[in-house]
């Protein structure tokens, strides 16, 4: 949420707005749908043609965490969470990835919720900066991804 500098607050952003409108969207498609295997296909086409949909680099990144996280946990399905691509268990989110330009950032982001167990200590990351997929940058979110449904 924004406020002015002052302290006062002044509502939602347009982008969390819309954020919050794609969501609402995405629960009335969920509903909608039939048996669970026509839903899992659905939410995997709804994922595929939501990355399509992104720029460039953000449609490149965003391939390529898809194919990572299918690879590396099979057991998370995909579905569309905030209008983001996103990975479940149990239709729970364990993963999503944010684009660069959904809320205007200057870089994507690989977040988890609290359903990953990322747990090391009494602190750990939920949350990493995307740039580039490198050979090493997807290696490192398949064992994220591994480690989050272990």
């Amino acid at each position: 949420m924004s406020s002015n500098g002052s302290g006062k607050h002044e509502g939602f952003t347009a982008e969390e707005r819309a954020a919050m409108k794609d969501h609402a969207q995405e629960l009335k498609t969920e509903a909608r749908r039939s048996s669970r295997a026509d839903k899992a296909a659905e939410a995997e086409r709804d994922v595929v043609a939501k990355i399509a949909e992104m720029g460039d680099s953000d449609r490149i990144m965003a391939e390529r965490v898809h194919a990572v996280v299918k690879a590396n946990a099979p057991v998370l399905a995909p579905k569309l969470w905030y209008g983001m691509p996103a990975y479940a268990l149990d239709g729970k989110v364990v993963c999503f990835f944010q684009s660069a330009e959904k809320f205007k950032a200057r870089y994507a982001t690989l977040g988890f919720s609290d359903q990953a167990k990322l747990d090391e200590g009494p602190m750990w990351a939920s949350a990493f900066a995307l740039t580039e997929m490198t050979d090493e940058v997807a290696e490192r979110i398949g064992a994220l991804v591994k480690q989050a449904v272990s």
